[in-house]
């Protein structure tokens, strides 16, 4: 069921108030006080961690389904290119030629 779209707004707009205050209350409840180092470094590798499961996911599956395809090929360029340290760009370039490539065939 869809929400109708007057309520569209009104739901938006709830959940960046609700987002805000649920940052604010990190704020308020630590207050100065700095967390210890080993949860500020884990803090800190969050975000390479949800993108790493982002990529996988849509890498090896489709829908609920899991799938290898050509998009496995690409993302094994796109590693190998980034493990040589190869420029963004370059390696979004050689995963979508390899990812090319092999659909092609």
């Amino acid at each position: 069921m869809q929400p109708a779209p007057e309520h569209l707004w009104l739901m938006i707009a709830a959940l960046g108030v609700s987002a805000y205050a649920l940052k604010m209350c990190g704020l308020i409840v630590l207050g100065s006080h700095r967390l210890p180092q080993v949860v500020d470094r884990c803090l800190g590798l969050i975000p390479a961690a949800l993108l790493a499961a982002l990529v996988l996911k849509d890498t090896f599956s489709i829908g609920q389904v899991l799938a290898v395809d050509a998009r496995v090929a690409g993302f094994a360029v796109a590693v190998i290119a980034a493990w040589r340290r190869a420029p963004l760009i370059v390696v979004v370039v050689l995963a979508a030629a390899a990812t090319a490539l092999v659909r092609a065939m």
